[in-house]
């Protein structure tokens, strides 16, 4: 099982922030609270790890704005509040930030750009681009345009759906409570708090309850799914209290804050099972001698030179079957160009890939990370 001292070897870390910490209870942004975890955040990507932000409370930035005292019910009302919180949002970490010498990127997403395997694609690109530049990307639900039936309905699971799209090694979840509690720590006293569990603990469900601030949409119970989430890719989850001194630096130094829900598999063996069995295959592609040689004996990515022959009707983001020359299935990923496109680079060096399509997006077919051998 995994242990807390593991994190100090945490790469890439996704940090969620709640609106209720965000804005001191529904005040304001709490711009001395946002100061403190900018700057640990800084420190973490001084030591050379990737940080992800997921930030809630641009609804509840956008409430205080306007002088609304409780959360409105009306969509569109709701998209107002968030256009109007987003802005003092994104100003304060832009600034923030930017005194520790890091830029910062604004990330809007909304369920669809996570589910769509083509958007998905687009989106993971970008981030992963981001964080080579070394920006600290920003992310929210896109609460301006999405819709009952599109938005996440949290931060928490779009803070997972990131995890997975990344492959994170850690996922911290700041709260305003110290962690996930046996029974609900305000009408128990004796609540005890959970340092540390599988997440896959049939008790750990009786635990959790709703929101009770009335500002976001979470509470425990969507922490608690958004960790096992996460789990499906192998990244661990931390949730602990925000206010506690220099949160970040100690968790990541395996000090025992919060709640640690330990995934049930590693990162590789979670993915080749989602992989492997959990989409729909769209086509296939015929490799060379070389390119299936290459793919099962040193982990690399396909390049279009190796592949000979393409069959089926794929689009960007769709899984596809590697074959060898023989016919047998030897691996399967997702592809970064659609089969019409595939067919005109097949054969080609990536370095053509521009001057035969007009543009690039990747210079891999099938990138190491989204392809996983069957044999």
């Amino acid at each position: 099982m995994q242990q807390r001292s593991e994190f100090g070897a945490a790469r890439r870390i996704i940090v969620k922030i709640g609106s209720a910490l965000l804005t001191g209870g529904g005040r304001g942004l709490d711009k001395e609270a946002i100061t403190s975890w900018v700057a640990q955040m800084a420190g973490l990507c001084r030591e050379d790890r990737e940080v992800v932000l997921v930030s809630s409370g641009s609804v509840a930035e956008g409430m205080a704005r306007l002088g609304w005292k409780s959360r409105p019910k009306a969509l569109h009302e709701l998209q107002a509040a968030a256009s109007v919180g987003q802005m003092g949002l994104v100003r304060t970490y832009e600034t923030l930030f930017q005194e520790h010498g890091l830029n910062t990127a604004q990330i809007l997403l909304t369920h669809d750009d996570l589910s769509d395997r083509h958007r998905y694609l687009n989106s993971r690109s970008t981030l992963l681009t981001l964080l080579e530049l070394g920006v600290v990307p920003v992310i929210n639900e896109n609460d301006t345009v999405a819709t009952d039936e599109i938005r996440f309905g949290d931060n928490d699971t779009l803070a997972a759906l990131v995890a997975n799209s990344l492959e994170a090694d850690l996922l911290v979840i700041l709260t305003d409570q110290s962690g996930l509690f046996d029974c609900d720590p305000s009408l128990n006293p004796d609540a005890k708090l959970v340092e540390q569990a599988s997440i896959n603990d049939p008790s750990l469900g009786e635990m959790v309850g709703e929101s009770r601030s009335g500002l976001g949409r979470g509470g425990m119970v969507t922490k608690l799914r958004a960790a096992r989430l996460a789990a499906r890719s192998g990244t661990a989850t931390v949730i602990a209290g925000g206010r506690e001194p220099d949160v970040l630096t100690r968790l990541v130094r395996g000090e025992a804050l919060g709640t640690f829900l330990v995934p049930d598999t590693d990162p590789l063996i979670a993915r080749k099972r989602w992989l492997a069995g959990q989409l729909k295959l769209k086509g296939s592609l015929t490799l060379d001698q070389g390119a299936a040689k290459v793919l099962q004996e040193s982990g690399r990515s396909l390049l279009p030179i190796g592949v000979s022959a393409v069959a089926g009707e794929f689009r960007r983001g769709d899984l596809v079957a590697c074959r060898n020359e023989s016919g047998r299935e030897i691996a399967r990923g997702l592809v970064n160009y659609g089969a019409d496109e595939t067919r005109l680079i097949m054969r080609q060096p990536s370095g053509r890939i521009e001057e035969l399509l007009g543009y690039v997006d990747e210079p891999e077919l099938i990138h190491r990370d989204n392809l996983v051998l069957t044999e």
